[in-house]
């Protein structure tokens, strides 16, 4: 149910808003990680490198559309820390028209130009066609994952973290049962994978919808899901294109960095698919951790309580920063193990150890300005993020193409890459944020 979150201790607040976010992530990440071992166990390293490779575009596209989710959810929260529900009905309805048309062009274009992405990508010759029908059938659920992700989203901006962890639990479950009998039984291979998860995310989407007609008043929009304010659509452009282009810009260093990998063979970039799905379980909580400290800033905001805004950015800010020591920690010693649930290649496993080890040091980095860029978030200074993401993006991608094109770096090269971005976008995020907190 929908919580005022203006009220109560922040700690607890925080945490317990929070604590479903990064489990609803864990249980779509563990999705991603069973599809990748069962892709690599019963189909092959060919198969893992294809979805690998296809991966960094499909996120792309995804996290451009989740951008505007995001964007959205920050003026729910406004309009619902200052009472104003019938504007707040406004913005829903508004967002929801215009993200579907987007979702549901560029899913039709990503469609049709898959294969000369790919080969953009440098995909080797071995994989392209895996790829290319792995990401077609994906592109093809992309206005059900942005269906959801947008439903997921106002029910988050309105202090319900709860219920979307219950859709995507059931709906990752049901995932795997389908990628083992579409995949394993039925032998249908990459394409099997494919059709699981667009199968997935549409019941996602079903559910989160059935929800907030039967439970949230507030949301009950009937046929005024189909009103479009022009007014609104302006600023939520302003805010969701600003976070989409700061998402969106993250997953195009990444697309770089995916296809300096590539050169490097099949080895390489099987081995990039699976320490990034293991990677992403360090990643993913601590943006999550972010985004729940966006939230709930976001409704105190619009409630007019700087006191407790001040207070949720300090206690998350604590929180992230231990949740990256203790998984450094945890994925250097059991680096091994959790690549050999991937695959028993030795090459794939040897590379994979050699970064997890070495990344595990660098965790404490994200985790600040992840936190710093949940604070500007949830005020609303969202320029902030897209500008230190675009110097964290450029920096990564010229040191990654340094080290291994001029200096001859392998695989290594990536972690190092990491660092020196992060470290970059620090330098960047810090003094605005000392300068906005005493100003504030």
């Amino acid at each position: 149910m929908t919580k005022d979150m203006t009220k109560g201790p922040v700690f607890s607040t925080l945490v317990g808003f929070t604590i479903p976010l990064i489990l609803g992530n864990l249980l779509q990440l563990t999705y991603n990680a069973a599809d990748s071992m069962i892709l690599g166990r019963y189909v092959g390293k060919e198969a893992l490198a294809a979805a690998g490779t296809s991966n960094p575009l499909m996120t792309l596209l995804l996290l451009f559309t989740n951008g505007i989710c995001l964007g959205a959810g920050i003026l729910v929260s406004f309009h619902y820390g200052a009472k104003e529900i019938e504007t707040l009905k406004r913005q829903v309805s508004t967002g929801m028209l215009s993200g579907i048309v987007f979702s549901l062009a560029a899913g039709i274009l990503a469609a049709a130009a898959a294969r000369p992405i790919l080969g953009l990508l440098k995909a080797d010759p071995a994989i392209i066609d895996m790829g290319t029908q792995y990401l077609r059938i994906i592109m093809m659920g992309l206005a059900a994952s942005f269906v959801y992700n947008y439903l997921a989203s106002m029910l988050r901006a309105m202090g319900d973290s709860r219920s979307p962890l219950y859709f995507l639990g059931i709906s990752a479950g049901l995932n795997i049962v389908g990628d083992l009998l579409l995949v394993v039984v039925l032998k249908m291979g990459i394409i099997g994978a494919a059709i699981s998860t667009v199968v997935c995310e549409g019941l996602s989407a079903l559910l989160c919808w059935i929800y907030i007609y039967r439970r949230i008043p507030e949301l009950r929009l009937g046929r005024k899901w189909l009103v479009f304010d022009r007014k609104l659509l302006r600023t939520t452009l302003s805010y969701g294109i600003v976070s989409a282009l700061q998402q969106s810009t993250v997953q195009m260093g990444k697309l770089a960095v995916q296809a300096f990998v590539n050169t490097l063979g099949v080895s390489p970039a099987a081995a990039f698919n699976a320490t990034n799905r293991a990677d992403d379980y360090a990643m993913v909580p601590e943006q999550n951790l972010a985004h729940g400290m966006s939230s709930v800033m976001a409704q105190n905001v619009g409630a007019g309580k700087p006191d407790r805004v001040r207070k949720i950015f300090r206690d998350g800010l604590i929180l992230e920063l231990s949740f990256g020591i203790l998984v450094g920690i945890f994925f250097f010693l059991f680096a091994e193990p959790l690549m050999r649930l991937f695959t028993s290649d030795p090459e794939v496993i040897t590379e994979g150890i050699h970064y997890l080890r070495l990344i595990a040091f660098m965790y404490p980095l994200p985790a600040l300005t992840n936190g710093i860029q949940g604070y500007f978030r949830g005020i609303g200074d969202l320029k902030v993020t897209l500008y230190s993401s675009m110097v964290n993006m450029g920096v990564r991608v010229l040191f990654c193409y340094f080290l291994i094109f001029r200096r001859g770096f392998g695989f290594e090269a990536i972690p190092w890459s990491y660092a020196v971005g992060w470290a970059a976008m620090l330098l960047i995020e810090a003094p605005y944020l000392i300068y906005t907190l005493r100003k504030n």
